[in-house]
């Protein structure tokens, strides 16, 4: 583990190797209750995933905002070079942190850490309990996507804050987390980004334009 971290980091000395929350296990309680166990680990451990003798399961819990805006289109943004996943497409979002000493992951500790990736990565505040709960992914590592809904914003609105946080990070000699933003209204606008995606933005995508419905427990969306 920590021989593939140092070569990740040779190539990317941007990488931190910070506290995440794993997956350990996935119960659906009820049609519309799952319930995520989880355990603390730091992000070189989701390096062995990729490693081909020594794969190990190490799904990671990451949270993402669905920011529509008022014309019926949905906000994506592309990750920085600097970034380990650049180059690709996705929602504002990012992996869980742990809670400090003995706090939970419930919806509200999960909406603040939505509302906090949003306005990091769009440089736009909104409350957390503005935030609904949208829809709950599984992708193809087992990563756990909790997909959080913002409030309808013009796209002036959402393209003038994620300018004016660019201009910001430049000036402090920070590098943006995503170095572009755009704007789609269904899956076939997607393959138009140029680039790869997120493994759950076809999905999401849909199920912004109303193409399909949340699917049962147990389904891979």
């Amino acid at each position: 583990m920590n021989r593939k971290w140092e070569e990740l980091t040779a190539a990317n000395p941007a990488l931190f190797d910070g506290p995440v929350v794993v997956c350990t296990g996935v119960e659906w309680k009820d049609l519309e209750t799952v319930i995520l166990s989880w355990c603390r680990a730091t992000y070189r451990l989701l390096v062995l995933r990729l490693d081909p003798d020594h794969a190990v399961p190490a799904p990671s819990v990451f949270v993402s905002v669905a920011q529509p805006t008022d014309d019926g289109q949905l906000l994506v943004g592309r990750m920085a070079a600097s970034t380990v996943g650049a180059g690709r497409w996705q929602l504002p979002g990012g992996t869980i942190e742990p809670p400090e000493g003995d706090a939970g992951l419930d919806v509200d500790a999960l909406s603040r850490h939505a509302a906090r990736e949003l306005a990091e990565e769009i440089g736009l505040d909104v409350p957390h309990g503005d935030l609904a709960l949208w829809a709950v992914t599984r992708g193809n590592w087992g990563n756990i996507g909790l997909h959080f809904r913002a409030p309808a914003r013009s796209a002036k609105t959402l393209e003038g804050a994620y300018a004016a946080l660019v201009s910001s990070d430049i000036e402090q000699g920070r590098v943006p987390e995503l170095d572009r933003i755009d704007f789609i209204r269904s899956q076939a606008d997607i393959a138009g980004l140029g680039g790869p995606t997120a493994d759950f933005l076809p999905v999401l995508a849909d199920l912004h334009s109303g193409a399909v419905v949340v699917g049962r427990p147990g389904s891979e969306r």
